[in-house]
């Protein structure tokens, strides 16, 4: 069963936790291993792939606290882009091909398709 005691939806609050956490290792990774091994500018592609990762993961574990099931949609659009925007910086930051870099906005498009489906079935929604 996927939800427990209130709607929420524990595999969502699952993946939420998970992005969160790797989002915290990945930065640590990034400030220690990384510190002195990478320019700035790929240093730079690293923070801005932990920061996404990490406000992304917090909103998909918001969602499955919630437990609206016309969340589950937006959630995955978050947590998906999330995973392909973040991770398509993390390997060019590594040193991968840029021609990685055409792939990043396939993930920033699917976080703006969950924030904005998001936002439209929450207009939608009656929160009496």
């Amino acid at each position: 069963m996927n939800e427990d005691l209130g709607g929420i939806q524990r595999p969502l609050v699952a993946v939420g936790a998970a992005l969160a956490g790797l989002s915290v290792v990945l930065g640590a990774f990034g400030s220690h291993a990384l510190k002195g091994r990478l320019n700035a500018e790929a240093l730079g592609w690293w923070q801005t792939a932990v920061q996404y990762l990490m406000w992304h993961a917090l909103a998909v574990l918001v969602l499955g606290l919630v437990g609206a099931r016309w969340a589950r949609l937006p959630a995955l659009l978050l947590a998906g882009g999330a995973l392909i925007f973040s991770g398509t910086l993390y390997l060019i930051a590594l040193g991968a091909p840029h021609w990685l870099g055409a792939i990043t906005p396939v993930g920033g498009v699917a976080m703006i398709a969950g924030w904005a489906l998001l936002a439209w079935r929450g207009a939608l929604q009656n929160w009496n």
